[in-house]
Parts: structure tokens; sequence; C-alpha cells
């Protein structure tokens, strides 16, 4: 009996090896399709990444001097930063006052509006500190203008928008 229990375990083992071994080899075929796979998508990016790169050396734009290439693109970021800019703070202040008040309160900004908006911006992108701080000095002044009663910080504002749209 003994016999038999070694002989049919030798069975068992004999078949287990035979299930691992061909487990082996399927999971050696899997890993090699893959691999392969893996290798053939590798090349295709490089390809592709290739070929692209070569568009943009061959791409020209609308001058064959660079400088002039350069100086129309900021024109055209500048201009069209502006226009969003503008539509931003059309929309911001159509909250508020009708259409039309809107478009002329944005039309109405000073020079001196301009460019402390443009620099406290500037501040703002350049570094994390100099956003901590505008972001801050923002946040107080909001802060701040809660903390006093609401009509009379609205009419503040209100008086500050004719004056504004007035002077223009």
């Amino acid at each position: 009996m003994a016999l038999g229990k070694v002989k049919s375990g030798g069975k068992v083992k004999s078949g287990a090896a035979k299930v691992g071994s061909a487990a082996k080899q399927t999971a050696g075929k899997a890993g090699s399709a893959v691999t392969s796979t893996a290798r053939k998508a590798g090349t295709a990016a490089r390809t592709t990444a290739d070929k692209a790169g070569t568009a943009l050396k061959q791409a020209q734009g609308p001058s064959p001097n660079p400088m002039t290439n350069l100086i129309i693109a900021d024109v055209a970021l500048r201009g069209g930063g502006r226009l969003l800019r503008h539509v931003v703070e059309r929309t911001l202040l159509g909250v508020k006052y009708p259409p039309e008040k809107a478009r002329e309160i944005v039309k109405s900004r000073s020079m001196a509006q301009a460019l402390v908006g443009t620099a406290v911006a500037r501040v703002a992108t350049r570094s994390v500190p100099g956003a901590l701080l505008v972001g801050g000095g923002l946040l107080a002044k909001a802060l701040y203008d809660r903390s006093r009663s609401r009509g009379k910080a609205k009419a503040e504002g209100d008086s500050a928008v004719e004056e504004q749209t007035k002077s223009a």
C-alpha cells in the first residue's frame, strides 16, 4: 500500500512537472511577445518623433529671417492675450453691470492702471514667493472689503467706476 502511494505520488509529481514546464514555455512565449511588441512600439515612437523633428526643422515661418518670425509671433501672442483679457474682464464685469457698461469700463482703463495690472501679474507669475505675495495681497483686500459694510464698499467701488468712465 505504501508503494501505491509513492507510485501515485510520483505520477502527480511527474504531471505537475509537465504542467510547470508547459506554463514556463507559455510564459516565456508571452514574455517574448510582449518584449517584441514593446520593441516595435518603441521603434515606431522613435520614427514618429524623428519625422516630427524633421518637419519642424523644415518648417518655414512667414519670413526667412528668424528674428522677424520671432517678432511676428510675439505680436500675435500679445494681441491674442490682450483680446482674451478684455473678453474675460468684460465677462466678469458683465455679472454686475450691463454689457455696454462693462465694455465702457474696460475701454476706459488708464495706462497707469494697465501697467500696474501687468506688473502685478508679472510678479505673480514669475516666482512662487511673488505668487504668494500677490495672492495674499488680493486675499487681504477681499477680506478688508468684506469686513466693511457691504453698502459702503459697493458705493465706493461704484463711485470709482463712474469716475473712471467719466475721465476717459
